[in-house]
């Protein structure tokens, strides 16, 4: 199904009655069954109420669902642990010493890199400050980050320290583009024309490829042109992109980028997150770097040298060992969206953002405002919606979902997140949380 059709039909589904839950039922029960990639969503566990009863889970965006081959995966590190120590190590089966590379692989195919670009190790926040120390290289006038306003706070914090780790200013080097006034969203427009302004004075530029409380999606090769014309690093933050829409990091030209595994990879809480580098600066032997063992060549690394010779690829930046339980429940979401497709996830993901835009626009009338783009091709599959008089009502309707059975999350101080994820979301799913928010809309009238 294309996006326009995908959108035409979810139109014509939501053209009944707003009162009729179970006039709408048959249409998005249709769609399910027809639906290839509907079987994938027994192979999660669906989080239950008090009664028993699966919770329609819209979190994925902040949380993604436990892929039910986790916990085997995880029991079997541990049995392994238990059974053999530290000679786990080295076992074919469980072979702690290349784990993470045995991500590589995956990871590289959903970013859009080659295999050899992509390193799994640490946090999303900790991957940033080892690559920020490598790519924020100040000199002369040249020292400012350029990033959004109202970025997520750890990338804020992480950038700011860096300046003033450099003995610069963030308050005079820190850069922060906001949308226009009264508007939510960044035109891309506007943050070329101040790239190009500010270019004289800067050195990196990290962006987000999925904004994180608007939804918004970018094109990260328009924004490295623009970046790399001024003279300018592009760094991107890939936290709520990585597994949610396609991604192509080598073709589009990005210096680097970071991810978490824990939203939509499912890789649960803690999860070892990944970095990019792209191919043109892995053999820069003057870019600096922070040093680790675990980023020395596993050809000599137990030789314990004390010169420093550096593991093939972006594998270099790793620092330490990698974290065996938390990266195992990866080897168990991974292959999902190898076997699925991103470009059929992808897909799936258009038709129930455009079900459940549709759904909102017809039954909510003005008492919501959907914040993220109505353009199919700059979202992913969250929807960020502003709730009117949001001072009075706003957090009491976010927790009226929550008692009725709907995970989603709140962002101070009106908007309410969901996102129906194509892995384990479905069209009913869809159909009921928006109804049920609909009905406590109307009763706070």
């Amino acid at each position: 199904m294309s996006p326009d059709v995908a959108r035409e039909a979810a139109v014509g589904a939501g053209a009944a009655a707003p009162a009729a839950l179970a006039a709408r039922l048959g249409w998005a029960r249709a769609q399910d069954a027809a639906d290839a990639l509907a079987p994938l969503r027994e192979r999660f566990a669906l989080p239950r109420g008090a009664d028993g009863r699966p919770l329609l889970y819209f979190c994925g965006h902040s949380l993604g669902l436990a892929p039910l081959a986790a916990r085997g995966l995880i029991e079997a590190e541990i049995g392994d642990w238990e059974r053999l120590g530290v000679l786990g190590h080295g076992q074919p089966r469980s072979g702690w010493i290349g784990y993470a590379e045995r991500l590589q692989q995956p990871l590289a195919a959903l970013v859009g890199a080659l295999e050899q670009e992509v390193v799994a190790m640490n946090s999303l926040s900790v991957n940033l400050h080892l690559l920020l120390a490598s790519f924020y290289r100040p000199s002369g006038r040249r020292r400012a980050i350029l990033i959004e306003a109202g970025a997520f706070s750890s990338d804020r914090h992480a950038v700011a320290s860096h300046i003033g780790w450099h003995g610069f200013d963030p308050e005079l080097e820190l850069i922060e583009l906001a949308p226009r006034a009264g508007e939510d969203l960044i035109r891309i427009e506007d943050l070329e024309a101040r790239i190009a302004l500010e270019g004289p004075r800067l050195a990196l530029l990290l962006w987000p490829a999925v904004q994180y409380r608007t939804g918004q999606l970018f094109d990260l090769g328009r924004i490295a042109r623009a970046a790399h014309a001024a003279h300018c690093c592009a760094g991107f933050d890939l936290a709520h992109a990585i597994g949610n829409v396609p991604l192509a990091l080598h073709a589009d030209d990005a210096d680097f980028a970071v991810w978490c595994s824990y939203k939509y990879l499912n890789a649960g809480p803690g999860a070892i997150g990944g970095a990019f580098v792209h191919q043109r600066h892995l053999q820069r032997g003057e870019l600096p770097r922070l040093r680790g063992w675990w980023g020395h060549d596993p050809a000599t690394r137990f030789e314990m040298s004390s010169t420093f010779a550096a593991a093939p690829g972006a594998a270099s930046w790793a620092v330490s060992n990698p974290p065996v339980f938390s990266a195992a429940p990866l080897r168990a979401s991974l292959p999902l969206f190898a076997e699925a497709g991103i470009t059929a996830l992808r897909r799936k993901s258009l038709a129930l953002t455009a079900y459940m835009e549709s759904l909102v626009t017809e039954l909510a009338g003005p008492r919501l405002a959907i914040v993220t783009p109505a353009d199919p091709a700059q979202r992913g599959c969250q929807l960020s919606l502003r709730i009117a008089n949001a001072s009075a009502h706003g957090r009491e309707l976010y927790q009226g979902l929550e008692a009725r059975g709907v995970v989603c999350d709140w962002r101070e101080p009106d908007i309410i997140r969901l996102a129906p994820v194509p892995l384990y979301n479905s069209f009913e799913d869809v159909l009921r949380g928006v109804c049920t928010l609909c009905e406590l809309l109307a009763a706070q009238r």
